[in-house]
């Protein structure tokens, strides 16, 4: 079987998805372009046995129509893929991509994260959704709650799959775990917090909510008093200005931590660390920082609005959610965590336990039953106007 797997651009964790398709069919990683629009990801190498093909030879023509149906005629045809499989619905790359395959008879599968309560929806929105994700014979998707937002969506609960969310586990358990019994790890922490802090990592943009988990652990901090763990903030964005002025304004100079964008090879370092992790997200389709987190097998502290909550967090077993919009809920929850009666060491245990089932392995074997679903499937024809709407949207 041959499975033609579109990502925007590729980095680490779709290095990983791509390696473990790869050993359950024939695979051409399609790329759209060579650079990211949200990450300042180091070059990756093509898995082993993966085949690659790059739609734009830069990041400019991401929005344009002609330019990626003649890519897709030019770089993935001549592959002659059995299925293809396109992330989400709403991108340019996608929708070309969708218009391309059904044109051509060649069955999708879509892979999505997207869940009912992510964002607001609007009834013409959800309209047009569901027009769209009718050209799809099967879909993979990262948990439940999307799961059953592509089944409202008019996929039949039956042709969807679930494993699109993973990350490579061993590369967070094995170096994580050795990295935390080297005394001369270097991070941007003093020694001394090693196992004693918590950890964070996000884009610094209003939806990964960082000023609240600011004031959380400020508050937490007036509560513990001495015994108060610091705070490691990983990312960078546009609201770094704005949470370094709350750092200031809080007097928490000394024990808030902002090293910036770190490297996919640097992080179990952080990780492993680390104590506890946070994820205060009001926003998140899923939240792949949480695996990462499990399989270093750190406790995890995890908003209740994130898409992987349900699936991931067993309440008191490996961690605890929260309202992101309660501050003080949060800050409590972060006292009793750190606490000397807390055993973090057990719910570290579970963490490892659960997300174990969550590997590449399962994207693979997702993906492959996916494509065997697709290929049985009776793809419907696109007419002109499914044609139409799907290039009107491209053109947003």
């Amino acid at each position: 079987m041959r499975v033609a797997i579109t990502f925007d651009n590729f980095g680490p964790y779709h290095m990983a998805r791509l390696a473990a398709a790869g050993r359950f069919m024939r695979v051409l990683g399609v790329e759209v372009a060579a650079t990211s629009t949200e990450y300042a990801w180091n070059a990756s190498n093509i898995p082993p046995g993966v085949e690659h093909a790059r739609l734009l030879d830069d990041g400019s023509g991401r929005s344009n129509w002609s330019l990626l149906l003649a890519a897709y005629d030019s770089r993935v045809a001549p592959w002659r893929p059995d299925a293809i499989a396109l992330p989400g619905w709403s991108s340019p790359a996608t929708l070309a991509g969708a218009y391309w395959a059904s044109k051509r008879g060649v069955p999708i599968i879509v892979m999505s994260e997207t869940n009912a309560t992510d964002f607001r929806r609007h009834t013409v929105t959800e309209l047009v959704k569901r027009r769209i994700v009718a050209l799809f014979q099967a879909g993979l998707c990262g948990g439940r709650l999307a799961q059953a937002y592509l089944t409202e969506l008019g996929l039949p609960h039956e042709r969807i799959f679930v494993g699109y969310d993973v990350v490579d586990n061993n590369h967070f358990d094995k170096d994580a775990v050795t990295t935390a019994k080297r005394s001369d790890a270097h991070t941007a922490i003093d020694p001394a917090w090693r196992g004693r802090c918590f950890l964070a990592s996000a884009r610094f943009i209003p939806k990964k909510n960082l000023p609240r988990l600011i004031e959380a652990f400020a508050r937490y901090r007036r509560a513990a008093g001495a015994s108060a763990w610091p705070l490691v903030l990983l990312g960078d964005g546009p609201m770094r200005a704005e949470l370094e002025g709350m750092r200031t304004a809080l007097e928490l100079e000394a024990s808030l931590v902002m090293p910036g964008f770190v490297q996919y090879g640097e992080l179990p370092l952080h990780y492993g660390n680390a104590g506890v992790f946070v994820h205060a997200s009001t926003t998140e389709q899923w939240g792949l920082v949480v695996n990462e987190a499990m399989a270093s097998g750190l406790p995890v502290l995890v908003s209740e609005r994130c898409g992987c909550a349900p699936d991931l967090v067993e309440s008191g077993r490996n961690g605890y959610t929260f309202d992101p919009l309660n501050v003080e809920a949060l800050a409590a929850l972060m006292l009793q965590v750190s606490s000397d009666t807390c055993d973090r060491a057990a719910m570290g245990r579970a963490s490892r336990e659960i997300i174990d089932v969550w590997s590449p392995d399962r994207f693979g074997r997702g993906l492959r039953r996916a494509a065997e679903t697709a290929l049985a499937a009776r793809p419907r024809p696109s007419g002109f106007m499914d044609r139409g709407l799907l290039w009107m949207l491209s053109r947003r």
